[in-house]
């Protein structure tokens, strides 16, 4: 698509912040006024359409993706969003370990259990631990209390959550990943702990750590988003 516009600028109204183009207010996917809690979430999602060239990459667009799944998703229905994500929580990668005689029971103990145990003691829960693939639920009562985590959230948050979420295929990652001093990489790392352990034992694969790089930078600019609606 060619670029339409010359200008871009941020502005308020009653409602919140919004991205202007040439003077008129975007909206979302779904045809909603796409009104931002903050200003500086506004001023990131108008750099992204400032950084178009003459034609207009849509992949670029992380940021207004998540604004617009907080309007036209979240802010519908948010009582479906959140028990999505609950969801996550019924089956947490970092819950799932390898068999106890396996080296790599061992790499998650060292590496998951510390996460895990932060957030138990966090929301007064108790997450159990399952060895080998096959499911256990997680107690009612855990589940009830993420629930109540979630539902103390903003439209705009629980939206940076979801991507968060379905990018490490876990909510405690997710959730760590809010803390103002969470290290991106660090739980990366620990989301692809069973990647990177495939990899140290066959070898890396050129195509496979690209798609975890562009993978990585979506987590990244997912907790950026969180953190510029909290503003």
């Amino acid at each position: 698509m060619k670029r339409f516009y010359k200008q871009v600028s941020v502005g308020q109204n009653e409602e919140g912040w919004r991205v202007l183009l040439d003077g008129r207010g975007l909206k979302t996917v779904s045809g909603r006024a796409q009104v931002l809690p903050t200003q500086a979430l506004a001023e990131a999602l108008a750099e992204e359409w400032a950084d178009q060239g003459d034609e207009i990459d849509p992949a670029s667009f992380v940021l207004r993706d998540m604004a617009d799944y907080a309007i036209d998703v979240v802010g519908q229905d948010r009582s479906d969003a959140i028990r999505s994500l609950v969801a996550y929580a019924g089956t947490d990668t970092l819950c799932y370990r390898a068999e106890p005689d396996e080296p790599l029971h061992e790499r998650q103990l060292e590496v998951w259990e510390p996460l895990l145990h932060a957030a138990e003691q966090r929301w007064d829960v108790h997450f159990e631990r399952i060895d080998g693939i096959m499911h256990r639920p997680q107690p009612a009562a855990t589940l009830t209390r993420m629930e109540a985590v979630l539902a103390a959230e903003s439209d705009h948050v629980l939206a940076a959550v979801n991507t968060l979420t379905n990018l490490a295929s876990s909510l405690v990652i997710a959730l760590a990943a809010l803390a103002p001093e969470a290290d991106a990489e660090a739980l990366w790392d620990v989301a692809n702990l069973e990647e990177d352990w495939q990899a140290s034992l066959w070898g890396k694969d050129a195509e496979a750590e690209e798609r975890r790089a562009q993978r990585l930078a979506v987590f990244e600019t997912a907790m950026r988003y969180a953190r510029l609606a909290r503003n």
